[in-house]
């Protein structure tokens, strides 16, 4: 079948485009978070780099406690239910944010922890829907379109949330949040039943224990926890820097953290032409080299904001470009070689693998600015990830070539 045609055929399912609508707004509410939380934090409660380090890190913790949870509750049971439950907890949380702030920091945490563990749930819930309802030759197809939505919520998620801060209050930026989990709750709701692959079988470890005995599995779930605790240090200091060093506003930062998402966008276009042409390994590799080198030029930055904003525009746009790169190859590494019925579990481990020390990173990030300030913080955390594609160099992923054949 033409390619177009396949692309058609695809559009036609209702499942596929309920689930892709929801998947959408639920990325644009998510993505418009990691600015309206922290802001009201700084601005309405007085937060310090510390407690905002302790903000990060409590919506970060639940991946370490639950993330291996939902990938066994997924393998089990109706991703479906799964993603219209945790939509209804998130809007329900976000739209609470301005009365609860009357109870200080304390009750901020609360909302941010359940924020963040009902969207571990939701991350898992949704690949595990999309492999489940769209035949395997149009899933290549699929995984675009939604890492397409993904990008296009990088670059309006962040701007929506600062642009909200600036024009209304940090309290109602936060609950506009709210609106984009009720939207994705509604699509989803009205896709169909969705039955697990094979009855989960194997346990809540089974995805671990893959993972941990599988060579190229294992060196994705190490890059990605270097990588990932890096990253959350830098985005705690990140935005100290930018607001309290660089003096840029709400609106410039939300504008600034956006151009990840065009970068993302066009990494998108071409992730899946250089792997053909040099190999996994040196695309991966050489990406998450000049992903992460890239933001080193940012603690280096001074001067008005006008002149700031196009340069740390051009730093996050390359930033997404080359990271966009290095995620959809590996999506496609572990797509190829994970059975189908573990592809929770695996999903759910590599996120674990990934996202669990980001806590650690978060309070990390909060104490170096506190310690050496905000700018010899920021040049210590972005010097840090460098780790990850050192250990990917070194490791199996970067011998990668075409070839390899998903498990059943």
């Amino acid at each position: 079948m033409p390619f177009r045609a396949r692309e058609a055929v695809l559009w036609r399912d209702p499942d596929f485009r309920r689930l892709w609508l929801g998947q959408s707004a639920s990325q644009v509410g998510a993505q418009a978070g990691l600015v309206t939380l922290p802001l009201v934090a700084m601005l309405v409660l007085g937060a310090d780099a510390w407690e905002l380090g302790l903000l990060r890190a409590v919506e970060q913790l639940p991946i370490l406690l639950f993330s291996l949870l939902a990938g066994a509750l997924v393998d089990r049971g109706r991703a479906r239910d799964i993603m219209v439950l945790t939509d209804a907890g998130r809007a329900l949380a976000l739209a609470v944010v301005p009365v609860v702030l009357v109870l200080g920091l304390p009750a901020l945490l609360v909302v941010g922890f359940l924020v963040g563990a009902l969207g571990v749930f939701f991350d898992v819930a949704y690949q595990a829907a999309l492999v489940r309802i769209v035949p395997g030759e149009r899933l290549t197809r699929a995984n675009s379109a939604l890492e397409g939505s993904r990008s296009a919520a990088q670059i309006g998620g962040p701007a929506l949330g600062g642009t909200l801060v600036s024009v209304f209050s940090a309290p109602f930026a936060a609950v506009a949040g709210a609106f984009f989990f009720a939207v994705s709750f509604l699509a989803i709701r009205r896709m169909r039943e969705v039955e697990p692959a094979s009855g989960g079988r194997g346990g809540i470890w089974a995805g671990v224990r893959l993972v941990a005995g599988h060579r190229v599995l294992r060196a994705v779930g190490i890059a990605s926890a270097l990588f990932q605790f890096a990253l959350a240090a830098v985005m705690t200091v990140y935005l100290v820097f930018l607001t309290q060093v660089l003096r840029l506003p709400g609106a410039g930062v939300g504008v600034a953290l956006a151009m990840v998402g065009p970068g993302a966008l066009a990494g998108s276009l071409v992730a899946a032409r250089l792997p053909g042409r040099f190999g996994y390994g040196a695309v991966l590799v050489g990406s998450a080299f000049l992903a992460d080198g890239v933001l080193l030029v940012v603690p280096a930055l001074s001067g008005p904001p006008g002149a700031i904003l196009p340069v740390l525009m051009a730093v996050n746009f390359v930033f997404g470009l080359f990271g966009q790169i290095v995620d959809v190859s590996t999506m496609a590494v572990r797509q190829a070689v994970t059975p189908l019925h573990l592809q929770g579990r695996v999903v759910a481990t590599i996120n674990l693998a990934g996202m669990g020390l980001t806590p650690v990173g978060s309070l990390a990030g909060g104490l170096l600015a506190g310690a050496w300030g905000p700018r010899t913080g920021l040049l210590l955390a972005a010097s840090a990830l460098a780790l990850s594609p050192v250990f990917m160099a070194l490791s199996p992923l970067a011998r990668l070539r075409l070839g390899w054949e998903r498990a059943d």
